[in-house]
């Protein structure tokens, strides 16, 4: 985990699926490598990890990416409310907590359908589950001001109504693959799938385990937990169309590493019963960390994309690099580390 850390620091304006300058700081690509960078620093022995966060949240003033009400530009946050619960300094939250405020009083009239205008001022696509929501549910954790969990609650609720598949207890990308089959399978992609699972965990780490709201999490997350380990890939990660295995052979490790997180997290908390769930933990860490480089690299993470495609063993991600510190934090509990 140190190596794969300091490899993407050393790297962080590195140039991956194939742009033509860095991620901007606030982009939610940064924003999801943030969230591992945060579990990891916490663990760390040294402060190097949260200082190097620090300074990002300092040289950006704290705020959000630009789009108001878009999912993807929240995703900071995360980092936000974790740095704030570190030094606690008011000033690295408060523009995320205006912001906030200012949705819930003038929440977006938009459907949930794809083509429908200003869509994605609402949470219509299942990547967004990772990234607004778990920003709600933090600062109702570190404020007590409920009206953000009930916000955040109507608006997931809205969403996994639309998005969720019954059937296969997997969450479609948005409405445009409702209907697509991919060689006679329903389209789920495992990136989108990874992104909500570890918004799952995410969530139900801030809420009271009596609550209502989070039994709600759970179920879901529980029903996610038991059809992943029915389709993990003998090698140990998780094909990119979820049901299409012999059709997508090729490693993918942004999807998986999340997977491995949330599992872990399972049976870490006495969700997920150990004998079930640990072969499955064991066997997909082993296989995200065969694909690390010696330099550190994290290889065959999926290029930015909205569906299954292709991955290789020397492209990488920031994304895929915030997955798999996710994991490994869980991963490190799991076998004994703390």
């Amino acid at each position: 985990m140190q190596q794969v850390a300091d490899w993407q620091i050393a790297n962080f304006d590195g140039l991956y699926s194939d742009r033509k300058k860095p991620h901007h700081p606030l982009d939610w690509t940064n924003a999801a490598l943030y969230v591992g960078m945060a579990k990891w620093a916490s663990m760390a022995d040294n402060d190097t990890y949260y200082e190097w966060l620090k300074n990002i949240g300092e040289e950006n003033e704290w705020h959000l990416h630009k789009r108001k009400y878009h999912a993807d530009d929240h995703a900071v946050g995360q980092m936000y409310v974790e740095l704030f619960r570190k030094y606690n300094d008011e000033k690295m939250i408060a523009p995320t907590k205006e912001q906030f405020n200012f949705l819930m009083f003038h929440p977006s009239q938009s459907a949930l359908n794809w083509g429908t205008p200003y869509h994605q001022d609402r949470w219509n696509w299942c990547d967004a589950l990772f990234m607004s929501p778990p920003v709600w549910a933090k600062l109702y954790k570190v404020t007590g001001e409920k009206k953000y969990l009930d916000f955040m609650m109507s608006e997931f609720k809205a969403s996994t109504d639309f998005l969720f598949d019954e059937e296969e207890n997997l969450y479609y990308r948005d409405e445009r693959y409702f209907d697509q089959l991919d060689n006679g399978t329903k389209v789920f992609w495992s990136r989108g799938n990874g992104w909500v699972f570890a918004g799952l965990v995410n969530i139900m780490n801030e809420l009271d385990p009596q609550s209502e709201e989070y039994a709600y999490f759970l179920n879901l997350y529980k029903k996610m937990a038991e059809k992943l380990i029915e389709i993990q890939t003998p090698e140990g990660h998780w094909a990119m169309s979820l049901l299409g295995q012999e059709f997508y052979p090729t490693p993918e490790t942004s999807g998986s590493s999340f997977y491995v997180y949330g599992l872990a997290w399972g049976v870490n908390n006495g969700i997920l019963d150990n004998e079930t769930y640990e072969p499955a933990v064991k066997k997909g860490w082993n296989a995200m960390a065969s694909h690390v480089t010696k330099e550190g690299m994290l290889g065959y993470v999926q290029p930015i994309g909205a569906a299954p495609g292709k991955a290789w063993p020397d492209k990488t991600e920031v994304y895929g690099t915030g997955a798999y510190l996710s994991a490994g934090t869980e991963v490190y509990k799991l076998y004994g580390g703390e």
